[in-house]
């Protein structure tokens, strides 16, 4: 793949090019009251009212028996019957706070970091409302388990919460009354991390999620890689870089730069992207001068560059996808995909950052949405990339 060497891309740059998306989303979200999960009673769950959970995506009640236990898997089908009010609780609020974050570096509205910080203790910090620091009852399949390590990735949607703080708290244009409130919350969220990131590398739940095969395992790194660049946890980033070298791209890529186990699913379309969006991040957080992710390769040339090289002409002209279809959701994508952007950045490539440019921001199908790993793409140009 050709590259040139002439990145122009910063967050300056990028945050003036979607400031007007963002703020449209931002404003909705300042007189909004912050979802809590203590606001949904979850009959199935073994955990009290601070702890979350949710149910498998694909899982379905059981047509051969009267009570429909136990469940059963119908991949890349999700169930519209399942308990999610905790996940789209999480989601909307890392949704506020990234475009809130994004909106205040654009405008320096304290409004905007004000409603942020609120956001933020509502859900993490406040006793009464607070999610705990674990995912112990995440993705519960009734009649079969009441939590498993699958669950783990269901905190991707908060992977932009420690990133946007991080943004906000560097900028120079931070009013000392508003840095005041930011720096406090900031330091409670740290702790809330903290406990979670622990908790994720030590549990049953966390292990057994770590050592899967496919975008699971590498969902488990990029969280790994984004809450250890917060923490300054050089452990955890170091074990997130281990990984990348030496499992996902290794097991999960193919001489050709495709993900065999994402093809092999029913939406092998939206795995193969998303399987490349997390890749690239776990390189765009983690490369710095300890060593660049983007250049590492296995001896046969398996690397993000190859990866790249194999999704690109899918992106720019998906009617060329060799493979089967989704199952559903494929004319939705693709959209404004990480991969593209940081892409741009670590492989000197500008030509990706004209793609990522052209393709829309977001789309109405709240199923492609959730998957996307950023709200607001300017954030992720700041403090999380030691590039910047």
């Amino acid at each position: 793949m050709h590259l040139r060497k002439t990145p122009a891309i910063d967050t300056t740059n990028v945050l003036r090019f979607d400031l007007p998306r963002v703020l449209r989303d931002a404003d909705r979200f300042l007189d909004e009251r912050v979802p809590h999960i203590t606001d949904f009673v979850a009959e199935g769950s073994d955990g009290d009212r601070n702890e979350y959970y949710s149910n498998g995506d694909y899982w379905w009640p059981n047509p051969d028996t009267e009570d429909g236990l136990p469940y059963v898997r119908r991949d890349g089908e999700s169930y519209p019957g399942a308990f999610h009010d905790h996940r789209i609780a999480m989601r909307t609020v890392r949704r506020a706070i990234a475009v809130l974050s994004a909106a205040y570096l654009g405008t320096h509205d304290p409004r905007y970091a004000a409603q942020l910080c609120r956001f933020a203790r509502e859900f993490f910090l406040d006793s009464a409302t607070a999610m705990r620091p674990h995912l112990q009852y995440a993705q519960a399949i009734p009649g079969v388990c009441n939590g498993r390590g699958t669950g783990i990735i269901d905190t991707l949607h908060i992977v932009e919460i420690p990133v946007a703080f991080m943004a906000i708290l560097s900028s120079d244009e931070t009013r000392s009354t508003t840095a005041a409130e930011i720096r406090e919350t900031y330091d409670g969220l740290r702790g809330w991390f903290k406990e979670y990131l622990h908790w994720m590398r030590t549990s049953p739940n966390g292990i057994e999620e770590r050592d899967m095969r496919n975008n699971h395992a590498v969902a488990w790194t990029v969280q790994t890689a984004v809450f250890s660049r917060f923490l300054d946890d050089a452990d955890a980033a170091a074990e997130a870089r281990l990984r990348f070298t030496e499992l996902h791209v290794p097991d999960q890529m193919a001489a050709d730069g495709s993900f065999p186990l994402e093809l092999e699913r029913t939406k092998p379309y939206s795995y193969s992207l998303f399987n490349l969006d997390l890749l690239a991040t776990i390189a765009h957080v983690l490369s710095d001068e300890t060593g660049d992710l983007w250049s590492f390769a296995t001896r046969d040339g398996r690397g993000l560059a190859r990866a790249v090289q194999f999704m690109l002409p899918y992106v720019v002209q998906k009617s060329r996808w060799p493979y089967p279809t989704d199952i559903d959701h494929f004319d939705q994508i693709p959209i404004r995909q990480p991969f593209l952007l940081f892409g741009a950045i670590g492989l000197r490539d500008n030509s990706l950052y004209d793609v990522w440019r052209e393709l829309p921001a977001e789309t109405p199908d709240k199923e492609i949405m959730r998957n996307l790993l950023y709200r607001a793409p300017a954030l992720w140009l700041g403090p999380i990339c030691r590039r910047a």
